[in-house]
Order: C-alpha cells, then structure tokens, then sequence
C-alpha cells in the first residue's frame, strides 16, 4: 500500500514539473553568437510568455539601446547592426516587457582594438620608462606580447619577456604597462610594439621611446643663465658709455652762465663811467 502510494506521488510530481516546464517562457536566439562577420540582424522570438508583452528593448552590455525601445505586444524582435567593430561589440540583450521579465543574451564579437596610450614617450638615461598600450571592444585580449623593432633593411623583431633585470611587464585585460629599467640612450632608444590578441584576432600598435642625456635637463637652465649675463654686460657697457657723455655737457653748460654774468658786470662799469 506505501510503495503504490509513494508510486502516486511520484508521478503528480512527475506530471507537475512537465506542465511546469512546458509552460516556462523559452526565447529562441538567432544566432546565438556573431563571431567576425561584418554586419549581423540579431533576434528574438518568445513562445510561452508569462503573462501578456506589454513592449520589449535592447541592451548592449547592460545599457539600454535607447532607439531599440517599442510598445509592441508581439513576441518577436529583432536589431539590425550595420557595422561590427569594436564600437559595436559585445553582449546584446533581448527583453520583453512581461511579469515577470523574459529576457536571453547574444554575444557579437570583434577583433580587439589595441592603441598606445601615447605614441611618443620620453625619459631620461638611468631613469624608468613606462610604454602602455590599451585595448577596446569585445572580447577583450586573453594575451599580451611586447616586442622591440631592430633597425635594417628587413624589419625584426626582439621578443620582450618579463621578468628580467631590463624589463617588467604589468597586464590587465583591457591594459598592458612595459617598464624598461636602467635607461640606455644606445641599448634602449627605438621602437617598441605592443600586440594583443582574443580568441577571434589580434591586434598592436606601435610606441616610440626617447632616451634624453642626464646633462638634458641641465640645458635649458644653461641657457636662461647665459642670456642673463650677456643681457647685463650690455647694460653696463651702455652706462659705462653715457656717463662721460653727460659729464662733458655738465661743464659746458656750467661755464657759459659766467661767462655771460661776467660781461654783463663789464657794460654796467662801461656805462657808469660814460655817465659821469
């Protein structure tokens, strides 16, 4: 009698999550990945809603494409993307406005995007150079690799490897930092490449690294001291030559009142005595 009734129960259970199963929202995706392809329609057909749509939108990693919004009740959608790159990869979402929400993902994938954080850095010899190259779009790269350009007619390339006493290399997905230690204007100066890769390509981008002398920052201060001197060499030349010049015309310009005062005293005794 227990084994039938437990036999009973079993089947209602049985029964019971089939009907729940069968009745459970199921969205079919198409496709379900989009993976180097340069333009792609995205979408969603919803059997079984829950309860009535009351409109349905597209999110692209967890923001909501604002122009993919509708009111519509019907269970299908769709999103047409004209362009794949990195600007437009990443995870597309499809949601319907029912109670509760129904909602499934398509993961769109591009190449990575890799571009120096600057092309150009500068440091001075002895010192510590910091190269960073940054990385956009989806899937973000899964490796990093640095290399060092050798000049000549055929271009080479020196793998850069972490760890040693020249070279630290610091990575993130989005972010690979290489830092040469011990600065070398001969060893040191040139160009270095950075290359990123995700499992559908890769990706680099290229830096150039100045080493300056330790005497370099000394220059500019060299400079501002010796237009200084030569600035004030000049002053004093030029006073040195004026003050005679004034000196002269003091005298001259003395001497003529008393000349004048003197002949004026002369007529005035001339007069005098021609009036007696």
């Amino acid at each position: 009698m227990r084994r039938k009734l437990f036999g009973v129960i079993v089947a209602i259970c049985i029964g019971w999550f089939q009907a729940e199963a069968f009745t459970d929202p199921n969205i079919m995706t198409d496709p379900t990945v989009v993976s180097n392809l340069t333009s792609a329609t995205l979408s969603c057909n919803l059997t079984n809603p829950p309860s009535p749509i009351r409109g349905h939108y597209w999110t692209k990693n967890g923001k909501t494409i604002e122009k993919s919004q509708s009111e519509s009740d019907r269970a299908y959608m769709e999103y047409r993307i004209e362009k794949i790159d990195y600007h437009h990869a990443g995870i597309y979402e499809c949601v319907f406005r029912s109670e509760p929400q129904a909602n499934s993902s398509i993961e769109v994938k591009a190449p990575p995007h890799v571009v120096a954080y600057k092309h150009s850095e500068s440091a001075n010899e002895k010192d510590k150079a910091a190269l960073v190259c940054v990385s956009h779009g989806y899937p973000l790269p899964t490796d990093w690799s640095w290399y060092k350009l050798v000049e000549g007619e055929d271009e080479k390339k020196e793998a850069i490897f972490n760890g040693t006493d020249k070279y630290e290399i610091k990575n993130t997905p989005n972010k690979t930092t290489l830092y040469v230690k011990d600065l070398s204007i001969e060893a040191d100066m040139g160009v270095y490449e950075c290359v990123g890769t995700s499992d559908v390509g890769k990706a680099q981008d290229r830096i150039q690294l100045r080493v300056r002398s330790q005497l370099a920052a000394l220059w500019p201060f060299l400079g501002i001291v010796a237009e200084v001197i030569i600035l004030v060499t000049i002053i004093f030349i030029y006073e040195k030559k004026r003050k005679p010049d004034e000196i002269t015309d003091d005298d001259d310009s003395g001497a003529a009142p008393l000349k004048s005062n003197a002949a004026n005293h002369k007529d005035k005794n001339v007069r005098q005595r021609n009036s007696n």
